[in-house]
This record gives C-alpha cells, sequence and structure tokens, in this order.
C-alpha cells in the first residue's frame, strides 16, 4: 500500500479493491449502520397508521376509544424504548464482543434482528402494540450493539492512514438506511396502511445475508493481534483484506500498542471515567456527543413528518420531502469524504456546528411567522435542509473516526461503551418527550389534523 499520506479518491480506491476489504465494508454496512438509520426514519411514513392501529385495538378490547394522551403516551414508548433497548445493547458491547469477537457479535445481534422483525411481523394478526414496543426494544438491542461493533470492527480492519475515509462509511450508512426508510415509506411502495409492519420489517433482510456471507470473511486483524495474540492469523486477515503484502509496518504498531496495553490493561468504563490520563479525551468526546444528540437531528430523523406538519407543510408532500432529506444526507457524507482528511477536524467541527446554530435562529423566526404567507414553510424547509448538510458535513461524519483515533485500543471499548450510552439515553428522552412537545405546542388547527389523521 502507498504511504503517502495525500492519498487522492482514486489511490484509496484501489487500495479498498485490492483484498475483501470492500465487501466486508459493505456487508457490516448493511447489517450495521444502516440498520439503526431505518428503523429511525422508517417508522416516520406509517406513524399515523400505526397510531390508528393503537386506536383500533384499544377500541376491540375495551369498547370505548382510547384518550388522545393514552395514545401519544403508547406512541412515545414505542419511540422511546427503541433507545432503552439501544442503550441495553450498548453496555453489552463489551461482554459480547470480548467473548464473541468482532464477527461473531455482528452474527449475533443479526440473529437477534430476525427475532425482533419476527415479533413486528406478527404484532398486526395479534392485534397487539405490546408486540410493537417489544419489537422495538430488540430491534434497538441489536442497534445499540451493532453501532459500537461495526464502528469498533471498521476501526481495526483500516490502517492509520485510510482510517478516517474507512470510518466514514458507518456515517454514510447509517444515512443510506435512513433514506432507504423514507424511500419505503412512499405510499407508491410500502408506505400504505396494510403495509406497515413489512415496512419496518425489511432490514432484516441483510441481517440474513450477513449471516451466509460473514463467515466467510476474516475478523479484525487487531483484534486478532492485541488481544488474542495471533500474530500469523492477523498477517493472513491483512492479506485477504488488503491484497497481498508483508504489512511491516502495520503489525509494528499493532505490537507497539500490545505493549503500552500491557502496562496498561483493559479498563471498564467506570475505570475510564477515574483515569486522570485519558479526561481530556473523554471529556471531548463526550461533549461531542452531547451536542450531536441535542442539535436536533435525532428529532428530524424520527419525527420528521410531525416536524412538517407543524412547519406548514402539506400532509400529502411530507414523504417527499423527507425523501429530499435522506437523499440530501447520504451526499453530503460521501462529499464529506473527499474533504476529511484535507479541511482537518477542527475546522469542519466549528463551521458545522456554528452554522447550525444560526439555521436553528432563523427556523425558530419562521416556525412562527409560518402563517403569514404561504412561502415561509418551504423557507423552514430549506433551512432544515441547510441543517442536514451542516451537521453531515462536519459533526456526524467526523464524530465516528475521533473515538478510534484518541483512545488506544485497552480504553476504545469502554469509551465506545460510554459514548454510545450517552447517545442512546439521549436518543429516549427525545423519543419520549418530544411527541408530548408537538401536541402542547400545536394550534387549533394542527390538533384537529393529528385528530383526523387518528381516526380516518
Amino acid at each position: 500500500m502507498a504511504h503517502d499520506s495525500e492519498d487522492t479518491m482514486e489511490s484509496v480506491l484501489q487500495q479498498l479493491t485490492r483484498g475483501n476489504v470492500l465487501l466486508l465494508i459493505i456487508i457490516l454496512g448493511f447489517s450495521g449502520s444502516f440498520q439503526q438509520g431505518y428503523q429511525t426514519t422508517g417508522l416516520s411514513s406509517p406513524s399515523p397508521f400505526i397510531q390508528r392501529f393503537i386506536n383500533s385495538s384499544w377500541y376491540e378490547r375495551y369498547g370505548e376509544p382510547p384518550p388522545t394522551q393514552t395514545i401519544t403516551m403508547i406512541w412515545s414508548l414505542i419511540v422511546s424504548l427503541y433507545a432503552v433497548g439501544g442503550l441495553c445493547g450498548a453496555m453489552s458491547v463489551k461482554f459480547i464482543t470480548g467473548t464473541l469477537g468482532r464477527k461473531k457479535a455482528m452474527i449475533f445481534s443479526s440473529c437477534t434482528n430476525i427475532i425482533a422483525a419476527t415479533i413486528m411481523l406478527t404484532s398486526k394478526v395479534a392485534k397487539s402494540y405490546e408486540m410493537i414496543i417489544l419489537a422495538r426494544i430488540v430491534y434497538g438491542f441489536t442497534s445499540g450493539l451493532t453501532s459500537s461493533t461495526h464502528l469498533m470492527y471498521l476501526g481495526e480492519i483500516s490502517p492509520r492512514r485510510l482510517r478516517g475515509v474507512v470510518t466514514l462509511t458507518y456515517s454514510t450508512f447509517l444515512s443510506l438506511g435512513k433514506l432507504s426508510g423514507q424511500l419505503f415509506g412512499l405510499s407508491e411502495i410500502l408506505g400504505r396502511e396494510e403495509l406497515w409492519n413489512i415496512l419496518l420489517s425489511v432490514p432484516t433482510v441483510f441481517s440474513v445475508v450477513q449471516i451466509i456471507v460473514l463467515p466467510f470473511l476474516p475478523e479484525a486483524p487487531r483484534y486478532l493481534f492485541i488481544e488474542k495474540g495471533d500474530d500469523k492469523a492477523c498477517k493472513k486477515a491483512l492479506q485477504s483484506l488488503w491484497g497481498q503484502g508483508d504489512y511491516k509496518e502495520e503489525m509494528e504498531e499493532m505490537l507497539a500498542e500490545q505493549e503500552a496495553i500491557k502496562r496498561a490493561p483493559p479498563k471498564t468504563p467506570l475505570q475510564l471515567m477515574r483515569d486522570r490520563t485519558v479526561r481530556w479525551q473523554l471529556i471531548i468526546i463526550l461533549i461531542i456527543y452531547f451536542c450531536n444528540q441535542l442539535s436536533g437531528m435525532s428529532a428530524i430523523s424520527i419525527f420528521s413528518f410531525d416536524i412538517f406538519l407543524k412547519a406548514g407543510i402539506q400532509k400529502d408532500q411530507i414523504r417527499y420531502v423527507t425523501l429530499g432529506l435522506g437523499l440530501t444526507e447520504i451526499l453530503t457524507f460521501i462529499s464529506c469524504g473527499m474533504v476529511i482528511e484535507r479541511a482537518g477536524r477542527r475546522v469542519l467541527f466549528w463551521s458545522g456546528y456554528g452554522l447550525m446554530a444560526a439555521c436553528w435562529v432563523f427556523a425558530t423566526v419562521t416556525l412562527t411567522l409560518k402563517d403569514s404567507s404561504d412561502w415561509v414553510p418551504f423557507i423552514t424547509s430549506a433551512l432544515i435542509f441547510l441543517l442536514i448538510i451542516f451537521f453531515s458535513g462536519g459533526p456526524s461524519g467526523l464524530t465516528v473516526a475521533l473515538t478510534n483515533e484518541i483512545f488506544i485500543q485497552s480504553d476504545r471499548i469502554a469509551a465506545f461503551v460510554l459514548t454510545m450510552m450517552e447517545r442512546w439515553f439521549f436518543i429516549a428522552f427525545v423519543g419520549l418527550v418530544f411527541p408530548f412537545i408537538i401536541v402542547s405546542t400545536s394550534n387549533t388547527k394542527s390538533n384537529t389534523l393529528l385528530i383526523d389523521l387518528l381516526t380516518k
């Protein structure tokens, strides 16, 4: 492999196509972050159908329609308990990946994903919204486990000079999953009332593919060398992934890290929090995840239907607008991959957060003035599109690589557990609270429309 730090996109592509690494990246992507992205946006389009299903199921059981507040509460649980499952998955990462390894942990997560899909598919026949909640918890557990395992796997199969580009594929597949959730949610495809349970089970196809294909692909070389101490298997994995070569430099780097680990054994999350030597790294990464989760992007992804409805966009146009959001996000991530190594992390972080803050200020103004003119809702929509661009092209695209870069192997799993626990906590918080914010801030016209959606 070339050792020029200014790798062009052409040379990067050449290196990615020498061995099986590109196939592994694709398999990991579709069975990893793609699943999480799909489950995040896939719930937005069928939300009125699911809420009507809750309404009808309740009526069949109790002979009377449920109060609107009850529907909102059950819907909030369906949204937020997905993140609670994600939190449990994130907390189990250290045990599962340490016991099974990266590859078997990904296969295990695909098995749990198939169980979740089975529960979701049968919930409609059983007329049970409790089964939807259970399926969402299991989906969440899978996403929480794979989000960290996927990132670790990517970081441990890539050489240092390509790590930023390779780990960026996590965010690219996350965006592709969001786009697919929005695409399949169109009424012309699966976005119809009789198909909502199938819509929420589509990504399971990729879980089945991973279970079949992944056993034939190599384990993460860094895991084999540093944690298992198997240098022959490590070299074989490197050659399988990146083509023939001696990989002396890469293995010397792993050896140096292995020696560092012997001096500082792997830590638990609690031990990492107490370690003064990594305190600033931990503070930096936790603040970045905090800013990302409360930047509004989670709310836009999960509740895009309600947000655009509140902004004044016509109901029959919202699904196409959200599809545009997903397309914008994935194109921005691809563009970010071309400049991430040249522009520098700090510039992209600061510019991304600054421009997002400006967009939110203007969006607050346009939401307040939405009834003053017919064109104001389109200004609000344009600002949300800009938010997606600034977030995807800066903070979101960079965060995924940062944990791999600023923590050594012995601290990395504990750091992933802490950051993902924080991430899933705030997703749960947003999912539980935001539906009530929408209801409480809606005017009479919006309330009437929401009630019509539930009883139509």
